[in-house]
């Protein structure tokens, strides 16, 4: 087995309403490629992150974690299950750590075997991340686990432990764009558009003017404000606005006139 990857796919945006932007929806899916063993257990008992919110640092936050046990070979071409997802304050994330139980086993010639994670269920699987998250653009960190080099047959007979060998890769999966309405007593629908279709919407609600569209691919968009026929304001159309994965495009103030 060569390629092991754990993908977690970090989501900060606001797709239906202005939602606070400062908090992060992580979402850990995990994949497998075929390989040299029958099955390859792990007991998951928990999902951690190291975050930093500014110069203050929140510790380890336990992710809403999708415990049980799982064979990581049953995970094969492009087959991926999501194992952990919740929300946390943005900031910058410095780890991820598996927390695992003593079920893990591998399977070798129809013969299971279990498997040692030394410190497994202590202090837990820990894998650096460091990535500072742009507020408003979805993330995907993607986890490389080498069980080739990572599952060690020791020198006891039919004796084995897992000693993990994991690269993380963070990349923006995103763009978005954001600005604010004048003036700000208006409710505003906010839209981004490509042809005939809606890709993203917001709103900037009677007393906050903010808006946020997320969740956009790299292209060009025209962004829709609708105050709505009994407003008094006309509607602004903006077209051509550029949007590339891994920033916020920022079109400040929009005033509409009456």
């Amino acid at each position: 087995m060569r390629n092991l990857i754990i993908a977690g796919l970090v989501t900060l945006f606001c797709m239906s309403c202005n939602k606070d932007e400062t908090t992060t929806s992580f979402v850990v899916r995990l994949t497998d490629s075929p390989g040299d063993y029958e099955a390859v257990n792990i007991d998951l008992q928990a999902i951690e992150i190291h975050v930093s919110t500014g110069e203050q640092s929140s510790g380890w936050t336990t992710l809403d974690t999708n415990t049980g046990i799982y064979d990581l070979l049953a995970l094969t071409n492009g087959v991926e299950t999501v194992i952990a997802s919740d929300q946390y304050p943005t900031g910058r994330v410095s780890q991820i750590r598996l927390v695992l139980g003593e079920s893990n086993s591998v399977v070798i010639d129809g013969q299971s075997f279990p498997l040692k994670i030394p410190s497994g269920s202590e202090s837990g699987l820990k894998i650096l991340i460091n990535a500072d998250l742009v507020e408003g653009i979805s993330y995907s960190v993607l986890l490389d686990f080498d069980a080739a080099k990572s599952v060690v047959a020791t020198g006891a007979s039919e004796k084995y432990i897992l000693k993990p060998v994991i690269k993380a890769v963070t990349e923006a999966q995103d763009g978005a764009v954001k600005g604010s309405v004048i003036p700000a007593e208006l409710g505003v629908a906010v839209y981004a558009l490509q042809g005939e279709d809606t890709l993203s919407t917001s709103y900037a609600i009677e007393g906050n003017a903010d808006f946020f569209l997320g969740g956009l691919a790299d292209g060009s968009y025209t962004i829709s404000f609708d105050p709505g026929e009994l407003s008094g304001f006309q509607g602004i159309i903006i077209e051509n606005v550029s949007v590339t994965v891994g920033n916020v495009n920022d079109l400040g103030e929009i005033e509409l006139v009456q």
